[in-house]
């Protein structure tokens, strides 16, 4: 007879779990909350909750803090900063759970009411013509290019169905004050909707100016409307960068600002500017600008990968790092007009600030997760046309429709808002679940950009590794906690930028 092989031991062995008993800790140890951890410098790093609340330590000490190394007696100092901001905790009951899902809540908060910020393409004409407009404009005489009444109308009602209480109509163009008469049926119609579905309304209009004049200024004055335009910098880079036939874009854009102030209110006209390669080499010049034309703040932005921002690639394409190194002598600049008294702000950094030193959502949809497409904005374009975002309305004008949601004559807001295209955006659309920011530590202060990760990669997801969207949020983070460690004087001055910050 054959002998056949015994089984294993490995196989015969009868494996158990340990004990419950096994895996209580000691009276004496601490449990640690889900955290994550950066390097900020060679000799610092920092330790973010899951919630955003931090703590900035030495090197070291989150190998300290995991190996249960860490002494409640002596490192009392550092023990009590972990505990209230929710990297550990001392108790079996976990009673910080309650507090810390609270303040989690909070974060997220942006998402009850649901859409606020809906914009009307008004018309694609402009007399500008811009080296990096972002849209494909067209020229003033061309009024096949304006919106047409019905579908205004159609866009004010899906603006009605809102489940939020308080919406933003933005009025953007080409250049909108050049369709002025349909803005002004687009106010008062939306003004009487609003007073039937009980709503309050904000009523923006995105404008160079140029054609401004003193009865638009006087309707905007008794119909509350804020007025935002873009201002690059001194006049040379300005009419470098913003295109006119009499080269006075910047003579105009001065003299609007301060029209509109005398007939609005100072605060009630803000400026954007938009970094082309020739404002790399200007970033002192760009804060001093500001601060010349009486602004409290700035934000400084990249060019945006759309449109005709990528018609010249001389002009409007660079690296990240030269963006950040603009950046970087700019926010010094700031700094310097704080440390002599003066308050002047860095918006995007501010922006950032609120979600690091305080437990409040931000309303700014690059920086949100999930994504502000949809949830915060969307765009009602000139054609009828629906999109998730102005991003993937620009996107839309290089006859690339990925973003495209559907068309005011015939979808209904269940099929725009929960549709097939939304579910799809929503797969992708929250930092929480994409590989590379699901471990990042600075997750709770970034967002997910599925139009710009399709724009530059080719994919809604995005590969994090060669993210430009990552590489430019993850060090103006990174720089901005190195900033505040370095000196509690910026810290101060940080903290006023947010108490300030609507």
């Amino acid at each position: 007879m054959e002998n056949k092989p015994s089984m294993p031991n490995v196989v015969r062995a009868t494996r158990k779990f340990k004990g419950a008993t096994q895996y209580v800790q000691a009276e004496t140890s601490y449990r640690l909350l889900p955290f994550r951890f950066h390097v900020v410098t060679p000799d610092r790093e920092v330790i973010v909750s899951e919630a955003g609340d931090f703590v900035l330590v030495p090197r070291g000490t989150v190998r300290r803090l995991v190996t249960r190394e860490l002494d409640r007696q002596r490192d009392s100092e550092l023990y009590a900063d972990l505990l209230a901001n929710f990297i550990l905790c001392d108790s079996a009951d976990l009673p910080l759970l309650d507090v810390l899902a609270t303040r989690y809540r909070t974060k997220k908060s942006f998402l009850d009411a649901f859409t606020a910020l809906h914009i009307f393409v008004v018309t694609l004409r402009c007399e500008h013509t811009c080296h990096y407009c972002q849209v494909s404009r067209v020229t003033a005489d061309k009024d096949a290019f304006n919106m047409s009444r019905e579908h205004l109308d159609k866009g004010i009602a899906l603006m009605m169905q809102s489940p939020n209480p308080h919406v933003t109509m933005e009025f953007q163009g080409g250049e909108a004050l050049l369709a002025f008469e349909t803005i002004v049926y687009g106010v008062e119609k939306a003004t009487a909707q609003a007073q039937l579905h009980d709503k309050q309304i904000t009523f923006v209009i995105c404008t160079n100016l140029a054609v401004l004049t003193a009865e638009m200024l006087v309707y905007c004055q008794e119909h509350n409307i804020l007025l935002s335009t873009s201002l690059d910098g001194p006049e040379s880079l300005h009419n470098a960068n913003r295109h006119r036939p009499q080269r006075n874009s910047y003579q105009l854009t001065v003299e609007g600002i301060a029209n509109a102030r005398a007939a609005l209110g100072h605060d009630r006209v803000s400026a954007l500017m938009t970094t082309s390669t020739l404002s790399l080499e200007h970033p002192i010049e760009i804060v001093d600008e500001y601060i010349r034309q009486g602004f409290n703040s700035i934000f400084l932005r990249p060019i945006s990968p759309y449109g005709f921002a990528l018609r010249s690639d001389k002009k409007n394409k660079y690296d990240t790092d030269r963006f950040l190194d603009f950046y970087k002598t700019a926010l010094a600049r700031i700094l310097d007009y704080n440390f002599q008294g003066n308050f002047f702000r860095e918006d995007y950094a501010t922006i950032i600030l609120r979600k690091i030193l305080t437990p409040f959502p931000v309303g700014y949809v690059d920086l949100q997760s999930p994504a502000g497409l949809l949830n915060s904005v969307v765009v009602f374009n000139y054609d009828g046309n629906i999109y998730a975002s102005d991003e993937a309305r620009m996107l839309a004008e290089m006859k690339n429709y990925e973003f495209l949601l559907g068309h005011l004559d015939t979808h209904s807001y269940q099929q725009i808002f929960y549709g097939k295209k939304a579910a799809q955006i929503s797969e992708v659309w929250a930092n929480e679940s994409l590989a590379g920011c699901s471990e990042c530590a600075f997750q709770s202060y970034c967002g997910a950009d599925p139009v710009l990760h399709y724009a530059t990669q080719g994919d809604m997801y995005g590969y994090r590794p060669t993210s430009v969207f990552c590489q430019k949020n993850m060090e103006i983070i990174r720089y901005l906690f190195e900033l505040m460690d370095a000196d509690p004087h910026i810290t101060r001055i940080f903290r006023s930028w947010v108490a300030d910050f609507n």
